[in-house]
């Protein structure tokens, strides 16, 4: 071979090597999409099955109790964990932590790690554009084209969505072993969440009927509830709410106050979208961001450090005059 068409191939493999990867590889498998009806239509159903059955039997303590913890567990590592962490970097975290912090997201049952992770980046590089896999916009701003956008950034995108390019948007997490394994468990992880609150309530109370009480409330109802709180991330708060803080064009973060508890401040939308790297969304008085407080208090333990709070100088350039308000 000549070393013209030597040097041509390099330079071939070069440009590709350079070329951008694709954002999306594919759709989901049906093993994916039954896992996805298991775990997305069961736990609403549970919902809904939730109000008679709590009227005249049922909620206990223990179930309450348990509920909690696990909602907890899920909701700080789905915000704390997935999001703030491993999704932005706002903090760096000490090993234990950051294994520790990836397992407790996985047991919100929103999907693997790193897959979670190319999905929102992907979001925030096309926040409402094309490319977005979940704007309540992707359909027009008419009434039908924003109810039924709206019904696709809650849930639907779930069900249609082509997945996100892990290689182009979470490179670092395929990279990292730890997160690999995690991956990898993901789904004892579910069992373990689902199942471990009917365990524990079976052996507290010695009896089926705890066991399966607390399957219900503590395992199918509240991954519905920490499931659609989630989603109304990514729905609600790209529709509704107040916008103080300039974002890029076409980005429609807004702040929706009434999800801060349940979220743990994960609703302040509308700054994190101005600022994503900031680790506190809610900023101005009076805005709850308990994600914001667990890292306050792991960066005491010196378990994170590098911790990327928000500085004044940075926000006052970020505000707009008055408040924009969406809806």
């Amino acid at each position: 071979m000549s070393a013209t068409l030597l040097d041509a191939d390099v330079t071939t493999e070069a440009t590709a090597e350079r070329a951008p990867k694709p954002l999306t590889v594919g759709r989901q498998s049906v093993g994916i999409l039954i896992a996805l009806w298991a775990f997305v239509v069961l736990p609403f159903t549970a919902v809904l099955v939730a109000v008679p059955v709590a009227w005249g039997w049922g909620l206990s303590w223990l179930d309450l109790a348990l509920g909690l913890v696990m909602y907890v567990l899920g909701g700080f590592g789905i915000g704390v964990g997935f999001h703030r962490y491993l999704t932005h970097g706002s903090f760096k975290a000490n090993r234990p932590l950051r294994i520790a912090l990836t397992i407790a997201g996985s047991t919100a049952l929103e999907g693997n790690p790193t897959q979670w992770v190319a999905d929102h980046r992907r979001h925030h590089a096309f926040s409402d554009r094309e490319g977005d896999p979940h704007s309540p916009w992707r359909f027009g701003e008419s009434f039908w084209g924003l109810t039924k956008g709206l019904f696709y950034a809650h849930v639907g995108w779930l069900f249609h969505r082509e997945l996100s390019n892990r290689e182009r948007f979470a490179p670092d997490l395929v990279a990292d072993r730890d997160i690999r394994r995690i991956d990898k468990l993901f789904v004892p992880i579910v069992i373990g969440s689902v199942g471990l609150p009917a365990l524990i309530a079976g052996l507290v109370t010695w009896s089926w009927a705890g066991a399966l009480s607390a399957l219900f409330w503590a395992g199918l109802v509240r991954i519905a509830l920490l499931h659609h709180v989630t989603w109304s991330i990514n729905s609600i708060c790209h529709v509704y709410g107040e916008r103080p803080f300039e974002t890029r064009d076409g980005d429609k973060a807004s702040n929706f106050w009434p999800l801060a508890i349940l979220s743990f401040g994960e609703s302040w939308h509308n700054l994190h979208h101005a600022d994503p790297t900031c680790a506190r969304h809610g900023v101005d008085r009076g805005q709850i961001d308990m994600n914001a407080r667990l890292i306050w208090i792991f960066e005491k333990f010196g378990w994170v450090s590098d911790v990327r709070w928000p500085k004044r100088d940075r926000l006052d350039s970020k505000r707009l005059p008055s408040p924009a308000k969406m809806g």
